[in-house]
């Protein structure tokens, strides 16, 4: 599988969840054009990390959903697309959860879980042990590259579940199903892909005031054009009104 690697994720040490859409970054696209697409959203201060829900809500108003990983090599793919950040420990979002109806104190809960952008693939990369069930219903890739191993090995891209108010870095999954209606209402504003420049107030001040003088400008431009061609005339007739007032000049001397 060849991809373009170029701007595959961006280090956002002082971003926060409203302005996250805005500096994500470029996507990484399966052979440089085709979809699926992806982004890999890493906070390197982790008080900036958010919640499932707000990672949820900044893929959609991207124009994506958080990643749905639907086979081994896919979830091979990504485990490179982070390892290319080179990051300290810090898991990621994917886009995996339970719903809350479904809460199950049992240890039988590995089919309740979907996926959020509506893939129905039942791969799953669950860490020895997971998922633990009960409260927690996200589910993050694991990356703990500092961690010490445990009984199912070091913490490093298998899944885990998690509390969904837990703050973690996310990645994004851009398919080739039609964009959400949440990102086609937002692209009526989007201002990362430079599709549409905002008017600022004084941009439109500079504007009306230059309409305003374009008015004046079009009768002035007019009259210059019915005077040009007069001009032969007006002289012609200042050349005889001068040899007139000479002519009688002279014969006021004579007399």
């Amino acid at each position: 599988m060849k991809l373009s690697l170029c701007s595959s994720f961006l280090l956002l040490p002082h971003s926060t969840a409203a302005d996250l859409v805005l500096r994500a970054g470029q996507t990484v696209c399966r052979g440089g054009t085709q979809r699926p697409c992806y982004k890999i959203i890493y906070f390197h201060d982790a008080l900036r990390r958010i919640s499932f829900e707000e990672a949820h809500q900044a893929c959609r108003i991207d124009g994506g959903h958080l990643v749905s990983i639907e086979s081994e090599s896919e979830q091979r793919l990504i485990e490179k697309l982070i390892e290319s950040l080179l990051a300290s420990d810090g898991d990621f979002w994917i886009g995996l959860r339970r719903k809350e109806e479904d809460v199950d104190n049992s240890t039988e809960c590995q089919g309740l879980y979907s996926w959020s952008d509506g893939s129905t693939s039942k791969f799953r990369n669950w860490y020895t042990d997971e998922p633990s069930c009960g409260r927690e219903i996200c589910v993050v890739m694991y990356h703990q590259p500092s961690a010490p191993a445990g009984v199912g090995g070091s913490y490093m891209f298998q899944w885990n579940d998690d509390r969904c108010n837990m703050k973690n870095n996310f990645i994004c999954k851009y398919s080739l199903e039609k964009p959400t209606a949440a990102s086609e209402e937002n692209s009526q504003v989007d201002v990362v892909t430079g599709s549409l420049k905002p008017a600022f107030p004084e941009e439109r001040i500079k504007e009306d005031a230059n309409e305003t003088l374009k008015e004046p400008r079009e009768p002035v431009l007019s009259l210059v054009y019915i005077l040009i061609p007069s001009i032969p005339l007006l002289l012609l007739l200042m050349v005889i009104t001068a040899i007139f007032c000479f002519w009688l000049f002279a014969k006021r001397q004579v007399a």
